[in-house]
């Protein structure tokens, strides 16, 4: 493989990780699939160090966009970190208990097929959100309860191809919560599952002995330039997202995942993936 097209491919997984970590279509299911569309062939350490550098890129991201909402959750009386907090342990227990095995199940022979009945899944969750709020009158502020229930959609979401920003912002706005409170409370959910799964991976490594930074410099500079346009992405896809809550218009992201969801079974009947 050439340099330049190692290059470009490690840019075009930033890219794609940054706009699908925070767009409704999954950028665990995008991942897996574009990895086999475009065919890596890295080392395991030179793919944990990738791993690493995108997920550093698309949490700059979230927190140049979040400053102020992060900043505000250490101030007294600190319910919403508390409620931040206890949201994530779903998450983090599947990680840590299921991750591995949800990984080697997706990387097999029938990964593809499970894939896309995730991008599925995800498509009919979004379109019944869509219904329900497009005839709905009242909100409420987000409270324990619809926290609580986004922090189980969150670990929902350890399954490729199951939207994480997807899932817990259907999960808190069918619940009745604020759309804006809903989204804003999502995204700062991303915060501690990107750090706790960048940590899990570089972890992961060092027990097994890799060198996660045995690079060379073509690898190095896709690497870096890949985080950058993760970052960049993600930046991108925080401010259209912002935009969209206001309208609460899923539909598109649905119809979008609905054909996902079909090439991709395509792909795996005639072995293409």
């Amino acid at each position: 493989m050439g340099q330049l097209a190692i290059i470009f491919k490690f840019i075009l997984l930033g890219t794609v990780q940054g706009l699908c970590e925070f767009l409704p279509v999954s950028s665990s299911g995008h991942l897996v699939l574009f990895e086999r569309l475009i065919g890596l062939g890295l080392e395991d350490g030179q793919m944990t160090a990738l791993n690493l550098f995108l997920h550093l890129g698309t949490l700059i991201a979230v927190l140049a966009v979040f400053r102020r909402d992060v900043a505000a959750l250490f101030r007294r009386p600190r319910k919403r970190l508390l409620m931040l907090l206890v949201a994530t342990v779903p998450a983090g227990l599947c990680g840590l208990l299921l991750g591995e095995k949800m990984d080697a199940l997706f990387a097999g022979e029938r990964g593809i097929f499970y894939l896309a009945l995730c991008f599925g899944a995800t498509a009919v969750l979004l379109l019944c959100t869509d219904l329900v709020v497009s005839r709905r009158r009242r909100t409420r502020p987000l409270s324990w309860k619809e926290s609580t229930v986004m922090g189980l959609a969150q670990a929902v979401a350890i399954l490729p191809g199951v939207s994480r920003s997807g899932s817990t912002i259907a999960a808190g706005t069918l619940m009745g919560a604020d759309p804006d409170e809903v989204a804003r409370f999502s995204f700062l959910m991303s915060i501690p599952v990107i750090l706790g799964g960048a940590a899990v991976t570089a972890m992961g490594a060092v027990a097994e002995g890799g060198d996660i930074f045995a690079l060379g410099a073509a690898e190095l500079a896709g690497v870096i330039l890949g985080a950058l346009s993760a970052c960049l992405s993600g930046f991108f896809a925080l401010k259209v997202m912002l935009k969209i809550m206001a309208k609460a218009n899923y539909k598109w992201f649905a119809l979008y995942l609905l054909l996902l969801s079909v090439v991709s079974l395509m792909l795996d009947t005639v072995g293409i993936l």
